[in-house]
């Protein structure tokens, strides 16, 4: 599994997907990500992403974004795992 810090991410990279649920991100969230929570972008993520582009997936506690990561790497995505430090 790919991963950075979120200290090394620029929106230069590719996009920072949020995982959390929209509550959770609404309290708190990182201004560069956009919110797509975990089982929405898992049962739909040919309507949000595209196999050409990196994505990078984040979330609190990591538990989300490594089953992300981890799911949809499986289906050929390109998708790096964002260590919350």
């Amino acid at each position: 599994m790919k991963t950075i810090k979120l200290s090394e991410y620029d929106i230069s990279m590719g996009q920072l997907i949020d995982v959390r649920n929209p509550l959770d991100y609404a309290s708190k969230h990182d201004p560069r990500s956009i919110n797509i929570y975990a089982d929405k972008l898992i049962m739909n993520h040919n309507k949000y992403l595209n196999k050409k582009d990196t994505y990078y997936i984040i979330c609190t506690k990591g538990f989300l974004s490594k089953k992300v990561v981890r799911t949809l790497s499986y289906y050929g995505y390109n998708l790096v795992y964002v260590q919350n430090n």
